[in-house]
């Protein structure tokens, strides 16, 4: 049983009830202050799909099927300007953020010196490329629903007489309906629209869903996999290339797809007026691409599979809705509806409240603001009411223009050409919003002349050929130009002939409106706000919270400017902001004044509602200014910023030098610092070498007299030279060693050794020098084997080194060395203490240091030049270990040993 027209029609009016339910729970849940997840990055990425419109849905397989891989382009234009969200996107948002940007034609008019001028003429350009767009949408939903309420044997369904006009009307009525109920519940843009977004959010999922269902159907459920698909294909003789698939034409659509993503009024609406947070932006760079991913890969299966099983002459953009029809699954082919439906009804829905904010704030406020006197209260007392009703007019009027449009070329097939034409249009805008975001001097007579002139070349090379299937004297036109001039053809224009229409139109709009833009921004200069506003754009993310210009001032009393703000803002907001600033707003003198600043933010609050231009003609005309111009305000702000930079650069200077003198004082003191050392170290050096060289000296000449010393004085005096030759070496080896670890010139290979086993050679190597001085060496606890890594000739070094020092230095009565050694968490540990005098305070934390002797008061000075434990610890830390002075065992000085073990698959071989 075939699906009835009347069963449709009542399907998506109650699913259009579906998204008035949730719309409306969800901004009664955003008032509670309780929209999270209305306000996550998720939903709002779900949002920006309403770039997938029904062209998207029905008319990409459609295109597919008449032009190849055409289709791609579409969703790839999108794709590149989402993954370089960082380089356009970012940027718009913030500044929208902080100029409280309600549209793009308001983006630009505030860029450009809040000019009325380009907000008009961006507003009406809007107007005429966004009709096709709204026509192509009630086209595709009046052709689905015929489509899927086909009866086989004729129906008696009373809609089922509905012709399509009056199928598209009825359309237009109930999406008007729908809009001016949750499209404007507020007049102040800003606030945003919770429940609309809620309801696209919602929509985006329902025809990913229906897509990807028709898609998984088509391809896995009749078509036996993709290989059978193109199989079937071929035999038909089907062209799946019927077009060159990479020229000058898919290139073209790439463009466009690109430049409608961001320009097209409903996507900037959504993409940049309804962000609540700029990091979503993060998550949207990556889930769109997906999202659009999923929404295309099942479009060239359906296509070849609709070319190779449908009948001859049937319509490649219905092929959605045919081909689960023709299989008699009339329930898939139902969603399959609402899937296009909702394509259609979310583009509609959002184009059309954009449409509404830019003509109600653009147009009809700005006219009704100049043609009511100063003195005119109700003029200004209504403007909030003005707001609503001009909003809700435009959105009627937007619809009724659609119709229009759909009406008077209902004899197209295609969907896809009526989309490209509005995409042309929009795009004109692209140059202008470039130059906003990155050239400062760009002027707004400039703006205007490449909007203008881009505009004229599109709507005479797209947007008028589009109507000759209407009219035999726009044909006439076409075919042979105006009034025969053949180099005028929209289609062939000097007649550059065999061109691709839409490359044709896209080359000329765009060549004139950037040379237009270039050479109108050379020879015309800004105005002084022109000049405020490109450094506030151009330098948004330096100068949005340092640089806040207030052009406004004047002489107007607090009550007078409260009246104002609560005609547009409403009495609450208007009072929480006067109350927020400290600003009273019963005031009725003008003597104390109002703060410059405040009327600054009192602006960017109006804006907010009403946009950036009228906001401003609105408070010029209610605030009585004083003798300064704006010009002479501007040069004061010139001079000011001048002197604020040129501040700024003597104070980095001065910091700069500051730091420059304390990094020479630091050096300087340094050098001294190396200087005393080395004169230092050339002192302790000399004494200790003259000191045995004296001692050699001396024996040596005392020896030299001939029969005058017994035979055992001279065996006494020849040990003593002995033994002072000994400690000069000793003396020389340390110096040359020292000198050798700090530059690196001591480096070794540590392997596997066995450090219990050198500690037991290091004892027994003290143990002839603690019997002459009479020291125990006690044996505490011990680790047994253990292996690090370590060169086994430094390591006994090191041993020796503090073990001889404890001996040496203990003057107690029962001299005694203790050594221990351990494994724990840290490594293998030693530690040799004595009970000796230990180490002063006043060493503890130099002792490590090069020439230091830590001698207890009135113990003789030892000798050596205080190298042994320095060269040590240098040795230690090479050996990835820690040499320290701890607590030990014993009252006098412990030093603490530390090493890394190896783990048992480490150890190769132990020497």
């Amino acid at each position: 049983m075939m699906l009835s027209p009347d069963f449709v029609i009542l399907t998506a009016v109650g699913y259009v009830g579906l998204l008035f339910l949730l719309a409306y729970l969800s901004d009664a849940r955003a008032k509670t202050g309780n929209a999270g997840f209305l306000r996550s990055p998720i939903v709002y990425t779900l949002s920006i799909s309403v770039y997938c419109t029904s062209w998207t849905f029905y008319g990409a397989v459609g295109t597919a099927a008449r032009s190849g891989l055409e289709f791609l382009a579409i969703y790839m234009g999108p794709t590149l300007v989402f993954v370089g969200w960082w380089f356009l996107l970012r940027k718009l948002i913030r500044i929208a953020h902080s100029q409280h940007i309600t549209s793009i034609a308001d983006f630009l008019s505030s860029r450009f010196g809040k000019s009325s001028r380009v907000a008009v003429l961006v507003t009406l350009i809007a107007v005429v490329s966004i009709t096709p767009y709204i026509a192509l949408q009630l086209k595709a939903i009046t052709t689905s629903i015929q489509a899927v309420s086909v009866a086989k044997g004729g129906g008696t369904d009373h809609l089922a007489t509905l012709d399509e006009v009056t199928l598209a009307l009825g359309v237009a009525i109930g999406m008007a309906v729908f809009t001016i109920l949750f499209g404007t519940r507020n007049v102040n843009a800003r606030e945003q629209h919770p429940g609309v977004v809620a309801a696209i959010a919602f929509e985006a999922v329902v025809k990913l869903l229906a897509l990807l269902a028709v898609g998984i159907f088509v391809v896995f459920g009749v078509g036996g996999g993709i290989a059978d698909i193109y199989a079937r294909a071929v035999e038909a003789g089907v062209r799946i290339h019927e077009s060159e698939p990479f020229g000058s034409r898919w290139v073209a659509v790439l463009f466009l797809s690109a430049c409608a993503v961001i320009c097209l009024p409903r996507q900037f609406q959504i993409t940049v007026v309804e962000n609540a947070n700029e990091d979503h932006l993060r998550t949207a760079s990556w889930a769109f691409p997906c999202y659009m991913l999923a929404m295309s890969v099942f479009i060239l299966p359906i296509a070849l599979y609709g070319q190779s099983t449908m009948a001859a002459g049937s319509n490649p953009d219905m092929f959605v809705l045919t081909l689960p029809m023709e299989t008699g699954h009339d329930a898939l082919a139902l969603f399959a509806f609402i899937g296009g439906f909702s394509s259609a009804t979310s583009m509609i829905i959002v184009a059309s409240i954009a449409l509404s904010i830019m003509v109600s704030n653009h147009i009809v406020v700005p006219l009704a603001l100049r043609a009511a006197s100063t003195a005119d209260e109700a003029g200004e007392r209504d403007i909030a009411k003005l707001l609503l009703r001009s909003r809700r007019i435009s959105i009627a009027v937007m619809l009724l223009l659609g119709f229009l449009y759909f009406w008077l070329t209902q004899g197209s097939d295609a969907l896809a050409p009526i989309g490209l034409i509005s995409f042309g249009g929009v795009a004109q805008l692209l140059p202008a919003m470039l130059a906003a975001l990155y050239w400062r001097t760009a002027t707004m007579k400039g703006a205007l002349a490449g909007i203008s002139a881009g505009f004229v070349v599109w709507a005479w090379t797209l947007f008028l050929p589009s109507f000759a299937t209407f009219s035999p004297v726009v044909a006439e036109v076409v075919a042979n130009g105006p009034w025969g001039i053949r180099a005028l053809r929209p289609e062939a224009l000097f007649g550059m002939e065999g061109m691709d229409p839409l490359v044709h139109s896209v080359f000329w709009s765009m060549l004139t409106n950037v040379t237009m833009l270039l050479c109108g921004s050379a020879l015309t200069s800004q105005t002084a706000l022109e000049r405020i506003q490109a450094a506030l754009f151009v330098d948004v993310f330096r100068r949005a919270r340092s640089f806040k210009p207030r052009i406004l001032r004047g002489s107007a009393s607090t009550s007078e400017l409260f009246f104002v703000a609560e005609r547009v803002l409403g009495w609450s907001r208007a009072r929480a902001l006067f109350d927020s600033a400290g600003v009273p707003h019963r005031q009725t003198t003008p003597q104390q004044g109002v703060p410059a600043d405040f009327i600054a933010r009192l602006e960017r609050e109006l804006a907010g509602s009403i946009g950036s231009a009228s906001a401003h003609i609105l408070l010029t005309k209610a605030i009585a200014g004083d003798a300064i111009s704006l010009e002479e305000m501007m040069q004061i702000a010139d001079e000011t910023q001048q002197a604020i930079e040129y501040s700024h650069a003597l104070e980095v200077k001065s910091q700069e030098l500051h730091s420059t003198a304390q990094q020479l004082k630091e050096a300087n003191a340094l050098l001294k610092e190396l200087h005393q050392q080395k004169d230092e170290f050339l002192s302790q050096v000399s004494h200790e070498v003259r000191t045995p060289m004296t001692s050699i000296r001396s024996f040596a000449e005392i020896l030299m007299a001939p029969d005058e010393l017994t035979p055992e004085q001279r065996a006494r005096f020849i040990t003593t030279i002995h033994n002072e030759s000994v400690r000069l070496t000793k003396l020389l080896d340390e110096i040359l060693d020292l000198s050798a670890l700090e530059q690196g010139k001591r480096d070794w290979e540590n392997v596997p050794v066995d450090a219990e086993e050198v500690l037991e050679q290091a004892i027994a190597v003290c143990e002839a020098l603690a019997r002459k001085r009479s020291v125990s060496i006690e044996s505490g606890a011990r680790a047994g084997s253990c292996i690090v890594p370590a060169d086994a000739g430094r390591l006994s070094q090191v041993f020796i080194n503090v073990i001889a020092n404890a001996i040496s230095h203990n003057d107690a009565t029962d001299p005694v060395v203790h050594i221990s050694s351990r494994r724990c968490e840290a490594g293998y540990v030693v530690d040799i203490s004595d009970n000796g005098p230990g180490i002063p305070a006043m060493y503890h934390k130099t002792i490590f240091d090069k020439f230091v002797r830590a001698e207890p008061d009135g113990m003789p000075d030892s000798q050596g030049l205080g190298l042994g434990l320095n060269i040590s610890h240098k040795i230690v830390g090479k050996l990835n270990g820690r040499l320290e002075l701890t607590k030990g065992v014993l009252p006098g000085a412990c030093f603490r040993i530390t090493l890394p073990t190896l783990r048992a698959a480490e150890i190769v071989a132990v020497p």
